[in-house]
């Protein structure tokens, strides 16, 4: 008599890591952002806080960590490629395994139960069996273990989780302080909001007043709580953001309207603005995407009266206006972002130097718009949210050798480890008085 075929049993994986797996999946295999993905998920889940920050802890410590993660699961399983949905959750596991305090067997167990019901049972065994090989070694043991055969660069960029492109740019910037920067870009950002000037006070965004920028507020937890953000009184800008525009706007130039030539999706806009009528002035905010143009026209809303903010969708490179129109211009052109790594843990996986072939000759053309567009004795603030010098000076110097009637007024970096903001760059640039 046939035995009968024994019972599976039936897999059960938590809400928190089905969210957490959907929510990578989308980062990696879709081209979400981890932050606006984890924030937009969680707004639809209704989980308890303790389940969200696990969630976000998940998404966040595993997006930033990828590609070491990658190495470890390649080295542990002997395999260089799985099944998406599977190198996902596996990737997960070990976040689980390595960083987080997350017992072995279960950090095994559950994502043995979500590779089987996400993938397949038949994953399972294999689950089972590279995580196990996972949890010999600890994080550090395993980057030693990967980096025996790696140069002192190599060495680097694997103990700090960047890619090796990456960890080059900052040991050219900064030398032997570059170990510490790169390790600041693992260390979550405390979210940092903003008001705008004459529609509210710091004192309503509840937090720790910034230590160089007097709009801004740090605050844990959801800004949507806070009436001034619901209202758009306020909003969500990091410190170095915020410094860049007071630059701008604390610049002396001629009376007349300014422009923010790459306004999307809206932050900076919406801080010129206010300062841009404390002196009288408007803001005129241009984005290439009319659904990011749309965003900015959001930032904006509660500004009313004779300087309210105009938003146009329009090309930088190819301006919707005459040239010398503009008292000061801010250029805050598109970048690889590899100075907001705190914030957008995924990007240092995501981009590679090819992307710097596409955007420094953009960079170059959107700075020689800005250029044009300023009048005599106006002011350009020519500001990347990348340290990388072929998107920073280069970029400037670049575009100032074929000019005789623009002079660098000043130029500021910024560094998460020295001054606790994203690693934003700003040049001052004045177009000579006729």
């Amino acid at each position: 008599m046939a035995r009968p075929p024994r019972k599976l049993r039936r897999r059960r994986p938590d809400q928190p890591r089905l969210l957490a797996h959907r929510i990578l999946g989308a980062v990696t295999q879709q081209g979400a952002y981890a932050n606006l993905e984890t924030g937009r998920v969680l707004a639809e889940a209704g989980l308890d806080a303790r389940d969200a920050g696990f969630v976000t802890e998940l998404v966040s410590g595993t997006c930033r960590l990828l590609g070491t993660y990658d190495r470890i699961l390649t080295a542990a399983s002997g395999r260089d490629c799985f099944d998406s949905s599977l190198a996902d959750a596996l990737r997960l596991g070990a976040h689980q395994l390595l960083s987080m305090r997350v017992g072995a067997h279960a950090a095994i167990n559950t994502t043995v139960d979500l590779a089987a019901a996400t993938v397949g049972e038949k994953v399972a065994g294999l689950t089972n069996a590279v995580l196990r090989k996972v949890a010999a070694r600890d994080l550090d043991g395993w980057v030693e273990h990967l980096g025996r055969d790696e140069d002192t660069l190599g060495r680097l960029a694997l103990r700090t989780h960047h890619p090796r492109w990456i960890a080059e740019a900052y040991v050219d910037l900064l030398g032997d302080e570059a170990e510490e920067a790169l390790a600041a870009n693992n260390v979550p950002a405390v979210p940092t909001l903003v008001v705008r000037p004459g529609l509210a006070t710091v004192d309503e965004l509840d937090g720790e007043p910034t230590a160089r920028s007097p709009y801004g507020a740090r605050r844990p937890g959801n800004p949507g709580d806070l009436p001034a953000v619901r209202e758009g009184r306020a909003g969500v800008q990091d410190e170095g953001s915020q410094l860049v525009a007071l630059n701008l706007a604390d610049a002396e130039a001629p009376a007349g309207p300014w422009l923010d030539l790459c306004a999307g999706p809206g932050g900076k806009a919406a801080l010129l603005a206010g300062l841009a009528i404390e002196q009288d002035a408007s803001l005129l905010a241009a984005e290439l995407q009319p659904h990011r143009a749309d965003l900015v026209a959001q930032a904006l809303r509660a500004y009313d009266g004779p300087h309210r903010p105009g938003v146009i969708a329009a090309d930088g490179t190819r301006p919707a206006w005459p040239a010398a129109s503009f008292a000061k211009v801010m250029a805050d052109v598109p970048c690889t972002g590899l100075g907001a790594l705190r914030r957008r843990p995924e990007s240092r996986w995501r981009r590679s130097p090819d992307d710097l072939a596409t955007l420094v000759p953009l960079q170059r053309r959107l700075l020689a718009t800005a250029l044009e567009s300023v009048r005599p004795g106006g002011v350009v603030a020519y500001v990347t949210c990348s340290p990388h010098r072929a998107e920073t000076t280069e970029v400037v110097d670049h575009v100032l050798a074929a000019r005789d009637d623009v002079a660098v007024e000043s130029t500021t970096q910024l560094w998460p480890h020295r001054d606790g903001t994203d690693a934003m760059f700003c040049t001052l640039l004045r177009r000579a008085p006729r």
